[in-house]
């Protein structure tokens, strides 16, 4: 019964997704055309209406839509975490244990890492970001609900461990802040705005101890299940190069010359590469990693 709720929970959180990215794009078409006014008045000679001083101005139509969307994306993430929450639940185990729920993991993260920075940033601008972070969320849920969707049930015995609450918990955690730093490092390239650089390089900034955690984290688990530290099993060899993206980000942005739009490619890289680590490699190249199904 819990497993079907999570399910229900998972379709309903994905709906509200969609809601609110709807909401995201009226807000930023609402905005282009607010931004166009100013040079139409002024092209046709008239004036604004005055407003007493005291009198607040009111919410345009581009922000009531903005807020419409955060307040969806917060249910969204509510609900979301409700499934998550009902999942671990009815396995009886961390809800991280194959493709479907370890997505659905990243994704929730991802959620909860934006409304962190909308809440700390608090900027109409940043706001619309909103829009480009749900997108790939989106994409991932819907994916992982239907291509890689599995049952709960106990894991297999090699995951039966408690490493899987700290190594897959801490790589889910980075890989839901890197999407939201990379997809702030993509509409950097599209936008240069300082704040879109800041995000980006902050939100790695926090993210980079944690992956790095991660990865130390799995290969004492590798010593404990298989006996070595580091075999260059496919995945691992792919973890370490998008470290190695990561670590080359993060001293690029401390380097003259390469604070913008050449340390935002390299960020952009990086999350490229766990993207490629987490379905290519899972589903297409046979490796030690591979027993956790989809």
């Amino acid at each position: 019964m819990l497993a079907e709720y999570s399910d229900y929970a998972f379709r309903s959180a994905l709906v509200v997704y969609l809601l609110a990215m709807a909401f995201y794009a009226a807000e930023f078409a609402a905005s282009r055309t607010v931004r166009r006014e100013p040079a139409l008045v002024a092209a046709g000679g008239g004036e604004l209406p005055d407003r007493p001083v005291d009198e607040p101005a009111p919410r345009s139509r581009a922000e009531r839509f903005g807020r419409m969307a955060v307040a969806l994306t917060i249910l969204g993430a509510l609900v979301h975490a409700g499934s998550v929450l009902a999942r671990g639940l009815a396995a009886g185990r961390w809800p991280w244990g194959n493709m479907y729920e370890f997505a659905s993991a990243i994704c929730l993260v991802a959620v909860v890492a934006w409304l962190v920075v909308l809440r700390r940033q608090a900027s109409s601008q940043l706001r619309q970001m909103g829009l480009f972070v749900l997108f790939p969320v989106v994409v991932l849920m819907f994916i992982g609900g239907t291509v890689l969707y599995a049952e709960a049930a106990p894991v297999v015995p090699a995951l039966r461990s408690y490493w899987l609450a700290i190594h897959v918990s801490a790589i889910a955690v980075a890989s839901g802040l890197l999407l939201v730093a990379g997809v702030a490092s993509a509409m950097f390239l599209r936008r240069p705005t300082e704040l879109l650089d800041r995000v980006a390089y902050r939100v790695t900034v926090v993210a980079f101890p944690i992956y790095t955690f991660a990865v130390i984290a799995g290969a004492i688990w590798a010593e404990a299940a298989w006996g070595r530290f580091w075999g260059w099993d496919p995945k691992e060899t792919v973890a370490f190069v998008a470290w190695v993206i990561y670590a080359a980000y993060l001293h690029a942005r401390a380097t003259a010359g390469w604070r913008t739009r050449r340390a935002a490619w390299i960020n952009v890289a990086g999350f490229a590469m766990v993207i490629f680590n987490l379905f290519f490699v899972n589903l297409v190249i046979a490796g030690l990693h591979s027993y956790a199904g989809v």
